[in-house]
């Protein structure tokens, strides 16, 4: 995950950096700012990702997580079509319900919605955004969202359409993930805000595990189908060696989980880590990390 807070010219090399190291995936955040570095650039994902599609060859790029507090799906869907295009199929989609913390989830709109409304309004803009990328032309009426003959005519480069990763922790967003995703991502504990344990974060992600299964079962889908992604946003200090790490991925990988994102070292403020960590987990423990 490399946030969005830097200029190109100095950003761009750890995006190429990350693909040298062997990382299978980038990724970055979507907000229009962010809570701790509201005071800071902080750029939007879709040009980022197209600047980094065209500055690398192989690793797969996307967002963690697009969000519906300031995005439509008729737009959205084009901006990452035209990523996809541009990486020659290497984009994912990644859609959330939009954060309620960073500091954005009002920017367009005062008004403030119930978690009913949000989890409605998520199901809107995911249901759109996977018809719109299945179909050439849609027309859709929604309580949040609306799409008068859009057309996406033969624009991806994939069929029946870019992967879609579905950010969920709720059953209604389970069941979202299970229906329309091609993979779930989860960022562990719902309320960002709250501290847990090392051990409280691997049990919730495991009954997070349990309940997309659960959804999967329900609408008769292997849950084998769908990637699982963990985006680890508070990595426990003792964890931070090579051979730590190792041991926090086995522990992931033994509950189901495909896919761990992590920080990528900042000098300061939030995700400062020792800027060799990235290359120290590349050397040290990626190769095993990838046979798991």
């Amino acid at each position: 995950m490399i946030l969005p807070d830097r200029h190109w010219d100095e950003a761009g090399k750890d995006w190429r950096a990350a693909e040298e190291l062997g990382f299978d995936s980038a990724w970055t955040y979507d907000h229009m700012s962010w809570g701790p570095l509201e005071d800071s650039p902080w750029f939007s994902p879709y040009p980022v990702l197209a600047a980094a599609a065209n500055s690398t060859h192989r690793i797969q790029l996307g967002t963690l997580v697009t969000s519906p507090n300031f995005r439509h799906p008729v737009t959205t869907v084009k901006d990452a079509i035209t990523v996809d295009d541009i990486s020659q199929g290497r984009f994912v989609l990644g859609i959330g319900a939009g954060s309620t913390t960073a500091g954005d989830d009002r920017v367009v709109d005062p008004t403030r919605l119930s978690l009913r409304d949000r989890t409605a309004r998520f199901a809107e803009f995911v249901e759109l955004t996977d018809l719109m990328l299945r179909e050439p032309l849609v027309t859709y009426e929604g309580r949040f969202f609306s799409a008068f003959e859009s057309r996406n005519v033969a624009s991806s480069r994939r069929r029946p359409s870019l992967p879609v990763a579905v950010a969920a922790t709720g059953p209604r967003g389970l069941e979202l993930a299970a229906r329309h995703g091609s993979a779930w991502v989860t960022f562990g504990a719902a309320l960002h805000s709250r501290k847990c344990t090392p051990e409280e974060t691997l049990h919730m992600v495991r009954s997070q595990l349990d309940g997309l299964t659960k959804a999967c079962d329900q609408i008769g889908r292997d849950p084998a189908e769908l990637g699982k992604t963990f985006v680890v946003t508070d990595l426990p200090q003792e964890s931070r060696s090579p051979s730590a790490f190792l041991e926090y991925a086995r522990s992931y990988a033994a509950i189901g989980i495909t896919d761990l994102v992590i920080h990528w070292p900042r000098p300061s403020g939030m995700y400062q880590a020792d800027p060799r960590m990235a290359h120290l987990i590349a050397e040290k423990a990626l190769p095993e990390i990838q046979e798991m």
